[in-house]
């Protein structure tokens, strides 16, 4: 089950940063709604695994003090999820505040600032190859 769902949360960051991308630069209510639903997915999918299925968290979870002072372990435990979260709630305020926006170009600019910022967070907080939490690129299960 484990690696089902650690793959299915890889493939996933990349339908979840086209999407952000998209809604960055189109800032409708449609691609909206597609990149906050996609983060949603990714987040049911990512705390399965923080909370149940990941043995980094539960090697965190035994010791959270020592933990912290690992680089690794900080990561999955905290940074990861927190970054996370915040790209999340950047893009639901974004998709709320373009909604309510009736002005093309208020939205557009609203769109590139909420979702932009959402990606760069993301990107951030994405375990890429050559960081000390590094994953692959791309996991099969």
């Amino acid at each position: 089950m484990y690696s089902l769902t650690l793959a299915l949360h890889s493939l996933l960051r990349w339908v979840v940063l086209t999407l952000g991308v998209l809604a960055a630069v189109r800032a409708d209510d449609k691609s909206a709604r597609w990149f906050a639903t996609s983060l949603d997915v990714q987040l049911l999918l990512g705390l399965g695994l923080y909370v149940v299925l990941s043995p980094m968290t539960a090697i965190a979870f035994q010791d959270f003090g020592a933990a912290m002072g690992n680089t690794v372990l900080r990561f999955w435990a905290v940074e990861h999820i927190a970054g996370m979260i915040v790209a999340m709630a950047l893009a639901h305020v974004g998709r709320a505040r373009i909604r309510r926006t009736s002005d093309a170009a208020r939205r557009r600019r609203l769109g590139a600032i909420f979702f932009g910022l959402a990606v760069l967070v993301l990107v951030i907080a994405i375990p890429w190859p050559g960081t000390p939490a590094a994953r692959p690129l791309f996991r099969l299960p």
